[in-house]
């Protein structure tokens, strides 16, 4: 996909923004095709024939881990609690959620603005900062020294979660919740709280799914808007 073509979704996309106060709950998966997304995979630009990085199979969203991309929806979205259920499909691996994406291929040419809600096995939940910055306690207990923090080098992006024991055993099924409100975003996994931030750079932006080298499916990503954050 061009430059210019991205630039063109991006934009185009502002134009669909939801409106927390009017809405109720929605599904971003229909459980029959994407619908609602797109998928921006740069291996693709000089390779378009190259196989799908996201497809749907068996009522299921997957993320084939290989080529390398993200899915995004088309619509930007603001104050909302999103409900993920996941399991790694086969070996456990690497993916993740970025929420208030925004510019595509910031970073090392392939991801987008945003804030990633990491899922990589055994650190679901960790923040990843990609051009975007948000703020939690005990910074440099979970950042390392403030002098190293980054929101676009390869160290200093990762805030560590609060637990690494809250997953199920590899094949069961996950369930990530995300709520994203004003500048704050709180992460529970399997009911657990996992993160925690505020003082978010971005207060809204489109959703992403990651390729990311592993097979992962989805079978839930509903989206409710939220005026209060969930204790």
């Amino acid at each position: 996909m061009s430059g210019k073509k991205l630039l063109f979704i991006a934009t185009l996309s502002i134009g669909f923004c939801f409106n927390a106060s009017a809405q109720k709950s929605i599904n971003l998966f229909n459980g029959k095709d994407l619908t609602g997304w797109h998928a921006d995979v740069p291996g693709k630009d000089k390779n378009p024939d190259t196989a799908a990085s996201f497809v749907v199979r068996d009522g299921r969203l997957v993320s084939m881990g290989d080529p390398r991309g993200h899915l995004i929806t088309d619509a930007v979205y603001s104050d909302y609690r999103l409900e993920v259920q996941y399991r790694f499909a086969g070996k456990p691996g690497n993916c993740g959620v970025l929420v208030h994406v925004s510019t595509p291929r910031v970073l090392y040419k392939m991801f987008p603005k945003s804030l990633e809600v990491q899922m990589q096995h055994l650190d679901a939940g960790d923040f990843w900062c990609i051009e975007e910055d948000i703020t939690v306690p005990n910074m440099e207990e979970r950042r390392g020294p403030k002098a190293e923090w980054s929101i676009n080098k390869k160290n200093g992006r990762r805030i560590k979660n609060l637990t690494d024991d809250s997953e199920k055993p590899l094949g069961e099924w996950n369930t990530m919740r995300i709520e994203c409100l004003k500048d704050k975003v709180r992460v529970w996994v399997n009911g657990v709280l996992v993160n925690d931030g505020y003082n978010c750079t971005a207060e809204k932006g489109q959703i992403a799914l990651q390729a990311e080298g592993s097979e992962v499916e989805f079978k839930k990503l509903q989206l409710t808007p939220i005026k209060k954050l969930s204790n």
